[in-house]
């Protein structure tokens, strides 16, 4: 699960199991829609797990949150909204996806097994961590 955002400030909240290729793809503005429309390009917030279903789960409680409530999440790991990709990016990795990638929420369930667990960064006493 993570959240992107732009200088407006208007937020994104997705989920996908590869989280450098997908904001890459949300920099570039592969895919039309919601985030190439209003150019949601940084990255302020995430998390992982190893289920899937959790992450999406997790996903939608965020989305229906207020606004307020998603912001007040991302200021305890982002205070200052920096994009959390620039570390990627700085030391030169290529999130671009293989030719053979089909995307996120394709065969979701016992494909996913073995595939890289979701990404997840909480601050401590929040959700459950000490």
């Amino acid at each position: 699960m993570y959240i992107m955002t732009n200088n407006s400030g208007t937020l994104y909240v997705g989920v996908t199991n590869k989280l450098e290729r997908r904001v890459y793809e949300h920099k570039q503005g592969v895919h039309s829609g919601f985030t190439k429309r209003y150019k949601l390009t940084r990255l302020v917030y995430y998390e992982s797990t190893p289920d899937v279903r959790e992450a999406i789960q997790r996903e939608k409680a965020i989305k229906g949150w207020v606004r307020r409530k998603k912001i007040t999440l991302i200021a305890l790991m982002n205070p200052y909204w920096k994009d959390l990709s620039e570390l990627w990016i700085a030391e030169g990795r290529d999130p671009s996806p293989p030719l053979a990638d089909q995307g996120d929420r394709q065969n979701v369930g016992e494909a996913t097994a073995g595939r890289r667990p979701y990404l997840r960064w909480r601050p401590a006493g929040v959700g459950g961590n000490k």
